[in-house]
């Protein structure tokens, strides 16, 4: 027979390093939250390349539409315009950066009508993202004056021009990639919990000895699931609160902490099922990541998707379906539960 001592003491350090991973994981979290200033503006850097300072950008433009380009560039700040006499003279200047400081090159050619704007930007270089994306923006002011002039000419408007805004690139990060980052992450974190707090203790024995008290094996998944399952929507709150004292203005929070539990309650729900069915850890863990990125992933081909639903709930640009996207992963994490309490029924405890 097994030594219930050793048992016990196995237990009791499978307990502490559950602890120490999930105080490991908050302090992180914590860690990064103290310089989320710096971070904001160093992802911002990512997402936007173009908002990271006064970088002033050369481009040499050549072509018959070479008129319509320097208007366009004109319009973008950060971009000076240089007007060549041919495309090759532009690319002597772009091929000699020190003595010319172009970044860049741009050709538009009008054919039949239409212009056509072929670009050249460094291959390989440090600035090359940040060129990239001026470009970006000289072309979409071509198109939409190129649009403006050429309205006129249509007998119906297609589609009406949505008006020009200038939004600041911090707003649309904040509620686009952080708020969602912030909420989903503890769901992550939950689910790894729960497939680490049921695998270890079938690795280690220490299930018997909880065997031992008047309890069933599915109480006991239960009491560790929904422990786990907890932990997001708590977490995600705390992270509501630091972001109203950092002055971002959450719209929706219950809702956003409703959307949190269920999401939690699914993916945990999804974790405690590989723990049961996988008895090594490392493939429990694998098996655990494959499927959340699968299930995260194949959910963006929806225009309701987690990030875009808690982006728009955030922002307090949802519509009225949002409640009722809400209550449908709702259902779908408390299906998933049900499922897991099936499956656990007809688990042998005595075969873990």
């Amino acid at each position: 027979m097994r030594d219930p001592r050793a048992t016990i003491a196995k237990r009791e350090l499978s307990t502490l390093r559950k602890e120490k991973t999930i105080v490991l994981a908050l302090v992180l979290q914590v860690f990064i939250a103290a310089f989320s200033s710096f971070l904001v503006v160093g992802l911002v850097s990512l997402y936007d390349p173009g908002q990271t300072g006064e970088y002033e950008v050369d481009v040499a433009i050549a072509g018959d539409a070479s008129e319509e380009l320097v208007q366009a560039a004109t319009d973008v700040s950060g971009v000076n315009p240089t007007v060549y006499s041919d495309e090759s003279a532009a690319m002597r200047a772009f091929e000699s950066p020190s003595k010319t400081g172009i970044d860049a090159v741009l050709v538009g050619e009008s054919r039949d009508g239409r212009v056509f704007v072929s670009a050249t930007v460094p291959d390989s270089n440090v600035q090359t993202t940040v060129v990239v994306v001026q470009l970006r923006d000289v072309l979409r002011s071509l198109e939409r004056s190129e649009r403006i002039e050429r309205a006129e000419s249509l007998e119906t408007l297609p589609v009406q021009l949505p008006p020009e805004t200038q939004s600041s690139p911090y707003y649309g990060f904040t509620y686009t990639v952080l708020v969602p980052l912030l909420l989903f992450l503890p769901v992550f974190i939950s689910g790894s919990l729960t497939v680490d707090s049921l695998t270890e203790e079938r690795e280690r024995g220490t299930l018997e000895l909880l065997r031992v008290a008047p309890v069933s094996l599915r109480e006991i998944v239960d009491g560790k699931l929904l422990a786990a399952t907890a932990l997001a929507p708590a977490q995600a709150a705390l992270w509501l609160v630091l972001l109203g004292f950092n002055g971002t203005r959450v719209a929706s929070p219950v809702m956003l902490l409703v959307l949190v539990a269920a999401l939690s309650t699914l993916v945990c729900s999804l974790a405690a099922a590989t723990a049961l069915l996988s008895p090594d850890r490392r493939s429990a863990q694998f098996l655990y990541s494959i499927g959340v990125l699968f299930v995260f992933g194949g959910t963006t081909l929806f225009p309701n998707n987690p990030v875009n639903t808690a982006a728009r709930l955030a922002i307090g640009s949802a519509d009225a379906s949002a409640p009722f996207v809400v209550a449908a992963y709702a259902v779908g994490g408390i299906g998933i539960y049900v499922a897991l309490r099936y499956l656990v029924g007809d688990v042998n405890a005595n075969a873990l």
